[in-house]
């Protein structure tokens, strides 16, 4: 002790170097410290925005999943109400003939809503979770069920609006004629020969003026009970 003593009172002087020195180095860790602490922060204010962000991708994720869904499911409806509206005219024979442009594939309208069905069918997924998953082909098959459904509209309106004026007179009365035949032909309470007889004779009636889609003749012939080679 009286050594310490001793030394202090001889190089008291020293206390002030060693002191800036001590102080100088305290601050040092403490500002070290200091750092230590706000890259604690900042790693924990990153993580938590990170989390944040996931979490909002995560919910914007599920809710264009939902609206995809939606908007699919409206498409597939409307692909199956305008599919509904064609098959009115294939299993309706009188239908049909009054508006033959309907299936008159030498019309441009007519063939446009054609292909335009065809293409639908084509990119029409089994259901909505096949393709929910891929934006492209959702969008693909969206756009494909609008131009179907936008082509079927104006053929339609068409053949409304010209019915069988394209027909000379004589044509037209064979459109009659084949119609009252082809009501024959599907009639149950008549005998299977007269149903036979009635859809050849409506066959040759529509000879070069109407060609009955294969659905329609499909269903003429079960009722006849069978095939019945034209």
């Amino acid at each position: 002790m009286e050594a310490l003593l001793h030394f202090a009172g001889n190089f008291w002087w020293l206390i002030f170097p060693l002191g800036g020195v001590i102080g100088g180095a305290l601050r040092a860790v403490q500002a070290a410290n200091e750092r230590r602490a706000q890259r604690r922060l900042e790693r924990y204010r990153i993580k938590q925005q990170t989390k944040v962000a996931l979490a909002e991708a995560s919910g914007r994720a599920r809710t264009n999943e939902a609206a995809n869904r939606r908007e699919m499911s409206k498409v597939l409806a409307r692909h199956d109400n305008t599919d509904a509206r064609w098959l009115e005219y294939e299993i309706d024979i009188a239908k049909l003939l009054d508006f033959p442009l309907m299936t008159d594939m030498r019309d441009p309208l007519t063939i446009a809503f054609h292909k335009a069905r065809s293409r639908a069918d084509l990119l029409r997924p089994d259901s909505v979770d096949e393709i929910l998953d891929d934006r492209g082909a959702q969008l693909e098959y969206r756009d494909a069920v609008h131009e179907y459904v936008a082509a079927f509209d104006v053929a339609e309106t068409e053949a409304t609006r010209r019915r069988r004026s394209d027909f000379s007179a004589e044509a037209q009365e064979r459109l009659e004629r084949a119609q009252h035949l082809l009501r024959l032909a599907t009639d149950r309470g008549a005998t299977n020969a007269e149903r036979s007889a009635a859809y050849a004779r409506a066959q040759k009636e529509l000879e070069g003026l109407v060609v009955l889609p294969a659905v329609t003749r499909a269903s003429i012939e079960r009722t006849i009970g069978g095939e019945i080679e034209a």
